[in-house]
């Protein structure tokens, strides 16, 4: 069993992508520049702008971090998006999610520039990607894809079983990973509604679990030698942890690790990915390497 360091990985990409931002500043050109919009004080949601902004120092770029209270009227929030749209020096824009239930997220995602949508929810960047044309992949099936081709892992061929069918994991991993130019795999999409999700578990060579159960995955679902890609990230009360809690992720780790040739962990393995394509996105977007 091989661990997939999603941190290593993350590292030595964005290590690549600071180099790259090196010789665009010392050429007299401006910085690359990321925006992000939080609303509100989820932990949750303060943690990961937080990484994104102390990734974007990692990898030499500008960022703005655009906070409201929870109480921002939905015209607000979308006058802030179209004003960003507009300024020429802000290449990526995130709005963090989720959005307090009065502000309408979809209208949101809709309103950011596809050019500037580095997240990859607008639905021209995922009707793009869906039939294999140049867009912005959202980043965290993005990272997934990464880390398979960082490790060597075939992909070609092979079955995939996907947990999860979300619009901002499952649905487009399924996606990428039947696509010829990408996964070229067979794949399978299981949800809350398929009913023989552990026999169809285990047909799989590799098994991406975005489902949002902890420990979900066990050992009777995996066959020896899967690739298992744990996309989970729940937070489970742990009196031992200083937070008082730890991340757990889709699959019993323990349980099935000993079968696997390949395991990413929780924390550790999907996470730092996120982040990392993020700014592979953004550098994209300032490189005009997607859309001119």
């Amino acid at each position: 069993m091989q661990l997939i360091d999603g941190k290593q990985t993350a590292n030595s990409i964005k290590a690549d992508i600071a180099a790259e931002v090196k010789k665009i500043v010392e050429s007299g050109a401006r910085r690359p520049c990321l925006a992000a919009v939080l609303v509100g004080h989820d932990g949750g949601s303060e943690t990961y702008v937080a990484n994104k902004v102390k990734a974007c120092e990692v990898c030499g770029f500008e960022s703005i971090l655009i906070r409201y209270e929870d109480t921002v009227s939905e015209e607000e929030l979308l006058s802030k998006v179209r004003e960003l749209n507009t300024d020429s020096k802000v290449d990526g824009i995130i709005v963090q999610l989720p959005l307090t239930k009065h502000i309408s997220e979809q209208k949101v995602i809709e309103t950011i520039d596809y050019r500037k949508d580095v997240d990859g929810f607008h639905p021209i960047n995922v009707g793009r990607m869906s039939i294999g044309l140049p867009a912005f992949i959202s980043a965290t099936p993005k990272g997934i894809m990464e880390l398979l081709k960082y490790y060597q892992i075939k992909t070609s061929g092979k079955t995939c079983v996907i947990l999860g069918r979300s619009n901002i994991v499952g649905k487009p991993m399924a996606r990428l990973m039947v696509q010829k130019n990408y996964g070229d795999a067979t794949v399978i999409v299981c949800h809350s509604h398929t009913p023989n999700i552990k026999e169809l578990c285990r047909q799989a060579d590799i098994i991406i679990a975005a489902i949002g159960v902890p420990e979900y995955v066990t050992a009777d679902m995996v066959k020896s030698g899967a690739v298992i890609i744990d996309v989970g990230t729940t937070r489970v009360p742990d009196a031992t942890k200083k937070k008082g809690f730890r991340l757990c992720g889709d699959v019993k780790f323990d349980e099935v690790s000993p079968l696997c040739s390949y395991i990413s962990p929780v924390p550790g393995g999907v996470g730092p990915m996120t982040i990392c394509s993020l700014m592979q996105n953004t550098l994209l977007a300032y490189q005009h390497k997607i859309y001119d």
